[in-house]
């Protein structure tokens, strides 16, 4: 009999937290905010870029732009549709990207592009084909909550919230208060129970 067992590795302080580090990152290595826009992929991405441009608000003061990138039509490993969530006060860059109103786009921005697990890398890949549609960055560069490994593209975050070693017969999953009313990261096992 298989036996699941659900382990939280990162609480609601330990995610605030390696966010913070996070925002306090992206400044030192973009020595500012100048040129930079942060992209969330859906869904749990757009809250984890809501949140940093928070933070980054609180440290520096200054606004950062931030969006959604729906990449639901790049996937090369996934059928099914994303969620239809319309944003607020954003404009449609094209049916992949919604960025905030006024947002000139991202050719030859600094775009930081946010997910929750890093796996295999086939979200990020379809993430960056999905950008390319929209424009010509100046640069992406990667953060993520959780790197789990197991890679089969050549993809490495920039930023990392916590790297988690993980067999393919564990999943990582990633709760956040805006979309599952908590913020934990759970690591999920299956056992045989003997």
């Amino acid at each position: 009999m298989m036996v699941t067992e659900k382990n939280v590795i990162m609480d609601e302080t330990a995610i605030r937290r390696a966010l913070s580090r996070i925002a306090h990152e992206i400044l030192e290595k973009n020595k500012g905010i100048e040129n930079c826009l942060l992209v969330g992929i859906r869904t749990r991405g757009v809250y984890l870029a809501q949140r940093i441009a928070e933070r980054i608000k609180e440290i520096e003061g200054v606004d950062i732009p931030y969006g959604e990138l729906d990449i639901t039509h790049y996937r090369d490993d996934r059928a099914g549709g994303g969620d239809n969530r319309e944003a607020m006060d954003r404009t449609v860059v094209n049916s992949n990207l919604t960025l905030p109103a006024g947002c000139s786009g991202i050719h030859d921005k600094k775009v930081v592009l946010f997910d929750d697990v890093l796996y295999t890398g086939r979200t990020i890949r379809a993430a960056m084909d999905a950008l390319m549609d929209c424009g010509r960055p100046r640069m992406i560069q990667l953060a993520v909550l959780a790197d789990r490994g197991h890679r089969e593209l050549p993809i490495r975050p920039d930023y990392t919230g916590k790297n988690v070693p993980t067999s393919r017969h564990e999943q990582i999953e990633v709760a956040l208060t805006e979309f599952d009313g908590k913020d934990e990261v759970y690591i999920i096992s299956n056992r045989e129970e003997r």
